[in-house]
C-alpha cells in the first residue's frame, strides 16, 4: 500500500493521521495565500505573525484571525 503526502503536511509521513493531516495542510493553504487588504483593496497582505498581517503594497500592519485576516 503506498501512502500519498497530503501537500504542506507531507512532512508528518505517517504520524498523526489521515485527517489531523488533511486539517493542517488546508489551514496552510488558506494562511499562505495572497489576502485583500481593508486599505487599498489589493491582494497583498501576508501574514506576519499569528493574528498581525502586513500589506506589502501600502505597509499597513493591521490584526486578523490567527489564520486568516478577516
Amino acid at each position: 500500500m503506498a501512502t500519498k503526502k497530503i501537500g504542506s503536511a507531507g512532512r508528518f509521513g505517517p504520524r498523526y493521521g489521515r485527517t489531523i493531516r488533511q486539517k493542517v495542510a488546508n489551514i496552510e493553504k488558506k494562511q499562505k495565500i495572497w489576502h485583500k487588504c481593508p486599505y487599498c483593496n489589493k491582494k497583498r497582505v501576508k501574514r506576519i505573525s499569528i493574528g498581525i498581517w502586513g500589506c506589502r503594497s501600502c505597509n499597513a500592519k493591521f490584526t486578523g484571525k490567527a489564520y486568516t485576516p478577516s
